[in-house]
This record gives C-alpha cells, structure tokens and sequence, in this order.
C-alpha cells in the first residue's frame, strides 16, 4: 500500500497554496487551469484508482495539458495532497444548530468523518501527523472541538475526546476498506471465501480446543455474513466510546461540585 504523509512539501509554498495568499495566473496560456481545477482532478483520480495511481504526469493526462503546465500551479505532489486533504476536509457538514446537546453532536462529528473516508478511502493512506494547516482543516477542527465546547473538559481534555472519536472513525473505515479491496483483488465476495475455506477448516479445527473461537465466530457470522462487519463495528464502538465520554464529563463535573466553596 503507498503511503504519503501531509505537510511534506515546502511550508511557505504550501501554506500559500492552502491560504490562496497569491493565487497566480500560470504560463499554459489555459485560462481554465486553475490550482482549484487541478485539486479536484487529482481528487478524482484518486476516488477512482487509489493514491498510488496519483502522480504529476497522471492528474496532467486528467485535465488534458502538459505535466510541466501542472507545475506552475502546483510545485509537486507534496503540495497536492495537503491541498486535495483540505479540499475534502470542506465537504463535512457543519450545522450551526443541533438537538441533543454535546453527545449528539459528537456523534454527528464521528459520522461525517466515518462518511468523509468511505467517500475518499484514499484519505486512509495518508499520515496526517503533521497536519496541512489549511482553512478547511482548521474550520473542522474548530467545529469539532466546539461538540464539547462549555461540558467541563479542558482543552486538552477536549482535544483528546476528538481525537478519540474521529481515530474510532478512521479505524473502522479503514476495516471497511480493506474488506472491499480484497473482494477487487481476489474476485471473492466475503461469503465466497468463507465457503471456500470452512470445509477445510471445519477439517482441523478442533472446536474442543477453541470452544470460544468457535461458538463466537460461528454467531458472528451467522449474524453478519462476515467474520467483521465495519459499519456494525462503527456502530457499535461509537455508542461505547460515547458512553465512556459521558461517564468521564459526569465525574469531571461531580468533582467540581465536591470543590470547597461550591454549593
């Protein structure tokens, strides 16, 4: 699997790309080409084919110009992801009012990320350590910080509540991304591979030795057809580690309402 990570181009060349601090006209002699046009043919290219289909000379081949043409916009393919990260970063809905109170906008938070990755897998292949510092990037972070906004976290605490939910996200995309690239490699659906290998292992297997290997794995997959369903697993990972946030917000606040002085 290729793996790239953001924020490896030129800070300042990057950082004026993202903040469109001097969009400039390039020397094509193409009034359509734009970094905007460029952006939303790489993002294309990389829904379709995957982040190891994405080069210079391919997002060129998209749009119809010369690979050089591409470079007076965008000075290489560093640069392109952090731009095509916080383009998509853009799509996440961002409701300025919502019912529910904190816990459900923390679950609106963990969906739409769950939703931004099963759109653009190709997000999954990007290390994100060193962020791409773009508005859109910085607006969702903002927004999502604001879930948990005046609940009696800290600001690292708030931080790490985040993280924890959109990692919860990540995660499970992820699992459901390898389930459907193995189905295009291999040309077997879930099902499939299972009839094929359960007779050889029901064979040597001895469910004696792994009674609750065997019993749990035999429900799971009655139930889901899989041996792991993501959007179950999303589901039900997300309700817990809800839950496990209330907890935490009410002991947080138990605790400040212990403090001498308070009432």
């Amino acid at each position: 699997m290729t793996i790239e990570f953001s924020g490896g181009g030129d800070p300042a060349r990057s950082l004026a790309l993202l903040w469109r601090t001097h969009e400039k006209v390039g020397r094509s002699g193409r009034s359509d080409l734009s970094v905007d046009g460029i952006v939303g043919a790489a993002i294309d290219l990389a829904d379709a084919e995957g982040l190891a289909a994405l080069s210079m000379r391919r997002v060129a081949e998209q749009i119809g110009v010369g690979t050089m043409s591409l470079y007076t916009y965008v000075p290489g393919k560093a640069e392109l992801i952090d731009l095509m990260l916080d383009t998509v970063y853009g799509e996440t809905a961002k409701p300025a009012e919502q019912a529910g109170g904190w816990r459900a906008r923390l679950e609106q938070v963990a969906r739409e990320n769950w939703n931004l990755y099963r759109r653009h897998p190709w997000m999954l292949q990007v290390g994100t350590a060193r962020p791409s510092l773009g508005p859109n990037a910085l607006l969702k972070y903002d927004y999502e910080l604001r879930a948990v906004a005046d609940i009696g976290l800290s600001e690292i605490e708030m931080d790490s509540v985040v993280s924890l939910v959109l990692g919860h996200a990540e995660g499970a995309a992820r699992r459901a991304h390898e389930a459907v690239s193995a189905e295009q490699s291999t040309g077997m659906t879930d099902d499939q591979w299972w009839q094929a290998n359960s007779v050889m292992l029901m064979k040597v297997m001895d469910v004696n030795r792994f009674p609750m290997a065997a019993a749990v794995g035999q429900a799971v997959g009655m139930a889901h057809g899989t041996a792991h369903d993501a959007a179950h697993n999303f589901e039900f990972g997300l309700q817990r580690i809800l839950e496990g946030i209330e907890v935490f917000v009410r002991r947080n606040t138990d605790r400040e309402d212990d403090r001498p002085g308070k009432s």
